[in-house]
């Protein structure tokens, strides 16, 4: 089986088979931690997100109101106190207290029933946000071309749609709340505090000042701690899904050792980034912790001294003293939600990587249907990888025939795979064109051109679902009978001795299955299509020689009724083609029968020679 020249030539190796194994030694991926981020205001970051919360506007202003209210509650019982002690307690009036202890209670059964309704209130709004988000991250990938999902590790998307957007769900559900609730406290309480007693309360508000320094302090470092975490994190899961899709090979070779060494110089880089993130925030936290209980001593004593001297009555103290301790709870808790706060802005900038990328390959604003005869031409096309300058396709002039089979051949890294998925515009050319039908392909709507045309790939791609949903991808609503014809012509009836048949689920990328039973699948998809076109990129070349012709004689068949182009490595697969063309350092080199080419052509002769193990000499 040969390498064909794809983006996978041209993009680094997978991080957990690069040679050292270690974060610090792989080459530079699209958002990964070796990136270099440009962190934009975190206001301005956040305020994107508006675009789905308006949508749960009335859910996000019930939640904020009722948590602000509850809160604002919490704060009324230390003045219901300090009018206790001042009141019936000072009076020596036991009747006195129970109204003041009543309305003591409404306050906390308001408090209780308006945490209730913020519950809820965050349950619909931040569940309903994140899967919102998710559904057009997802839809954004699928429409964002090859291109983009070669430079970028599935690891790094992964931790995207998955992390990154718990991130934000907590933020929305608990940070962005308490964050404006805990701000509103803080204040009604400093005001209540100078209401009080007035130099006593502004030595409290200066006293907070030390706590608004390190607070910027914190965010400066936070943010970029946070950053950097996520992004090891989204590294490791690439290495992660690399090792569990490579299980075969790493167990196949005995690298098990060295594969775990590799992932724990990974996880270790990762525990440093957390470790790191984790000091900023307990410094941080030691002075939220630390600082108020100061003020507070410092107030006990100061405070002591002014019900001496007559400037404070005991109540006015004792409430003084319990809201100070009730500002206590919303500055430490202020720590946490700066913290989730700096996560979710991260987060955020993350998931916009995404979804501010804009697809290179779009429908045309003014489409054209593919109303002509079912050919195929490629007018001067060149093509290189978008992170490389080294063409793979050098000035390619072919035309494919309405109802003609057209054979590729050529030797590994000569462009075959690439030119195929011109067809198709997976890629778009960097110079030239391709014609489906006698239309340029960027003027045709990608549904209608995708629509058109079936492809199978040398690597068989299937999906952790059922044969039978395997088999509809290629064309949804389908018949039982048109679904057993494609079975019968990729000779692919080994899937009906499954468990359960064609309800069989197979496993992640089917790897439960073997390669030939994949590569006939997937060859039995791309049949039911029933397309106008075929692009087959050497879908025979796991199978056995017995099988092999057994599918060419049925696949001949679905042949004569469509356009269809085949990636060629064996001479047999040639022989199902009305013409060859050869394909050389991305050039045409030569194109006609395969009886000619044989005869005439001694690089054609040898490739094939190559390919059937026999040796042959420059000169047949």
């Amino acid at each position: 089986m040969s390498v064909e020249a794809d983006p996978a030539q041209n993009k680094p190796l997978p991080p957990s088979l690069a040679e050292s194994g270690s974060v610090a030694s792989r080459q530079v991926l699209p958002g990964s931690a070796d990136e270099q981020q440009i962190r934009p205001g975190a206001f301005a970051t956040l305020w994107r997100l508006r675009r789905w919360g308006s949508h749960f506007r009335w859910s996000i202003l019930t939640m904020i109101l009722a948590a602000t209210l509850a809160m604002s509650a919490q704060t009324m019982i230390p003045l219901i106190i300090g009018r206790m002690v001042d009141g019936p307690i000072a009076d020596h009036n036991p009747s006195g207290i129970w109204p003041l202890a009543a309305l003591a209670l409404l306050f906390g059964v308001a408090e209780a029933l308006l945490f209730g309704v913020r519950r809820f209130a965050m349950t619909r709004a931040s569940l309903g946000i994140e899967t919102e988000i998710r559904r057009d991250l997802f839809a954004q990938l699928q429409r964002l071309p090859v291109a983009f999902h070669d430079g970028w590790s599935s690891g790094q998307l992964l931790s995207r749609i998955s992390t990154d957007l718990g991130t934000i769900q907590r933020f929305i559900g608990y940070g962005f709340v308490f964050l404006f609730a805990n701000v509103v406290t803080i204040l009604v309480v400093l005001i209540l505090l100078i209401h009080l007693q007035v130099w006593l309360g502004l030595l409290v508000t200066l006293a907070i000042l030390p706590v608004v320094w390190a607070t910027r302090n914190f965010e400066k470092h936070y943010g970029r701690d946070a950053r950097r975490a996520q992004d090891l994190t989204g590294d490791l899961a690439t290495s992660v899904e690399e090792s569990a899709l490579g299980i075969r090979v790493i167990k196949s070779y005995g690298r098990g050792p060295e594969m775990i060494a590799s992932f724990k110089r990974d996880a270790e880089v990762l525990r440093a980034a957390e470790i790191t993130k984790i000091s900023t925030q307990a410094r941080f936290w030691s002075v939220l912790e630390g600082q108020p209980q100061l003020v507070v001593a410092a107030v006990t004593c100061l405070g002591v001294l002014a019900v001496a001297h007559g400037s404070m009555s005991s109540g006015q103290l004792v409430a003084f003293l319990t809201l100070c301790l009730r500002l206590i709870w919303p500055l430490i808790f202020l720590g946490w939600n700066l913290a989730v706060t700096e996560e979710a802005i991260t987060a955020t900038q993350r998931i916009f990587e995404v979804l501010d990328t804009e697809p290179a390959i779009v429908d045309p604003t003014q489409p054209r249907p593919l109303a002509g005869a079912a050919t195929i031409r490629f007018d001067g096309v060149h093509f290189h990888y978008p992170d490389s300058d080294v063409e793979v396709l050098r000035g390619v002039d072919l035309e494919v025939r309405d109802g003609e089979t057209l054979a590729i051949v050529g030797a590994t890294g000569s462009g075959k795979t690439t030119l195929t998925a011109l067809v198709a515009r997976l890629y778009d050319v960097t110079g030239g064109s391709v014609r489906v039908c006698g239309e340029d392909v960027r003027h045709v709507a990608l549904d209608d051109l995708r629509s058109c045309i079936s492809m199978a790939f040398e690597d068989a791609t299937l999906f952790s679902a059922t044969v039978e949903e395997n088999l509809l991808l290629g064309r949804p609503g389908a018949s039982e009978a048109e679904v057993a014809e494609a079975i019968d012509i990729a000779q692919a009836h080994f899937a009906y001795d499954l468990p359960e048949g064609l309800q069989t689920r197979i496993g992640e990328q089917g790897l439960s299955l073997s390669g030939g039973q994949r590569q006939r699948l997937a060859l039995a998809r791309a049949v039911l299509g029933q397309p106008r076109i075929m692009v087959l990129d050497d879908p025979l070349s796991a199978l056995d020689i017995h099988t092999e012709g057994l599918v060419e004689q049925a696949l001949r068949r679905v042949l004569h009724a469509s356009t269809a182009i085949i990636v060629a490595h064996r001479p047999s697969t040639v022989l199902l083609a009305d013409r060859v063309a050869l394909l050389v350092d991305g050039r045409i080199a030569a194109v006609g029968a395969h009886s000619q080419l044989l005869a005439e052509n001694p690089t054609y002769r040898n490739l094939l020679a190559q390919e059937a193990g026999l040796e042959v000499g420059h000169d047949g």
